[in-house]
């Protein structure tokens, strides 16, 4: 009889994705807490639970509480949930300054790559491949007479390996009233060289996909890139425009569109649209310092009025924008 007052707890499977590798885990139960499932975590990636972030886990739409049960949060069998955090003995690592080699401090200087990766017949004949084959899922309508603005999500909106917890805390400051004010200008998309699951996961838990003051267009993941080779450097992925203007030719061409990256590489097939942004890292400790995004807002706003963008170059942005508001 009292088998039946008190079942067994059903027993979850779930896989964790962390530092780009995937976790399964299925020792845990629905009456089983948040934070068991940190400890459980802990356990497998070495992240301390407190050190712990949890992508787009809510309950009644708010970010989920160590107490919460997860037998309320409904998830589904083999759910991927996303987990965000530093290990002790790694966040030495994350305070110090980046490493020489790190992509994003030494990005190589491209530009006399540029001319002869660009126009190369087999490069663009894999940008018409991606035009052909890649599905997008537009998510609102392109708008007569607006410009585009493409933005890259890692060290460009997001710090994404901050040991700061919270995505309050993860977002670039501004970014709201960043994308709210391009919004009045430019149709949005982003693009980033992860996988649609990460995309979606990180626009959601930063409010960008909710948000009532802009919208987004569309997003592409790395499935959209090319690999390009270059004489100096070899094989790089890289994010060619050519994808979106083969799709959407009737409304975004190389005059009206601009695109924000902290990897100048991304720009090789399309280097006159290409605004190499200052990376933002480490969240905790640079958030309440980063203008970057408030000051592209304005650049953004003064250049809107111009037939053609490509004209411009984008290196000396500052310049352009102190030249313009001197005036």
């Amino acid at each position: 009889m009292a088998g039946s007052l008190h079942p067994k707890a059903m027993t979850l499977s779930l896989i964790i994705k962390w530092g780009g590798q995937e976790f399964p885990l299925s020792a845990l139960t629905e009456d089983d807490t948040v934070l068991d499932l940190k400890h459980s975590l802990k356990s497998l990636t070495g992240v301390l639970p407190e050190r712990q972030k949890l992508l787009g886990l809510k309950y009644k739409g708010k970010p989920v509480d160590n107490s919460v049960k997860l037998g309320v949060l409904k998830l589904k069998p083999n759910t991927k949930i996303m987990m965000m955090g530093t290990r002790e003995e790694s966040l030495e690592d994350v305070l110090a300054p980046p490493p020489d080699n790190d992509d994003v401090v030494n990005d190589f200087d491209i530009e006399e790559e540029f001319v002869e990766v660009e126009n190369r017949e087999e490069n663009l004949s894999k940008i018409s491949r991606r035009v052909k084959d890649y599905k997008v899922e537009v998510l609102n309508p392109p708008r007569e007479g607006k410009k585009l603005l493409v933005l890259d999500v890692d060290y460009t909106l997001f710090d994404h390996r901050s040991c700061a917890e919270t995505g309050l805390e993860l977002m670039r400051p501004y970014l709201h009233e960043f994308l709210t004010s391009a919004y009045e200008d430019y149709d949005i998309v982003i693009w980033s060289a992860t996988s649609m699951k990460w995309i979606e996961a990180k626009m959601k838990e930063l409010g960008v996909s909710t948000n009532a003051n802009y919208k987004i267009a569309f997003m592409l993941d790395s499935a959209a890139m090319i690999t390009v080779h270059t004489p100096r450097r070899g094989l790089i992925d890289v994010k060619p425009l050519g994808v979106i203007w083969g799709k959407y030719g009737e409304f975004y061409t190389k005059k009206n569109t601009i695109m924000f990256d902290d990897i100048g590489r991304n720009f090789l097939m399309n280097p006159q649209n290409g605004l190499k942004i200052r990376p933002f890292m480490k969240a905790h400790l640079n958030r309440d310092k980063d203008k970057e995004l408030l000051k592209l807002s304005e650049y953004l706003k003064e250049i809107a009025k111009l037939e053609d963008l490509s004209e411009l170059n984008h290196k000396h942005w500052e310049r352009y924008l102190s030249k313009k508001q001197g005036q």
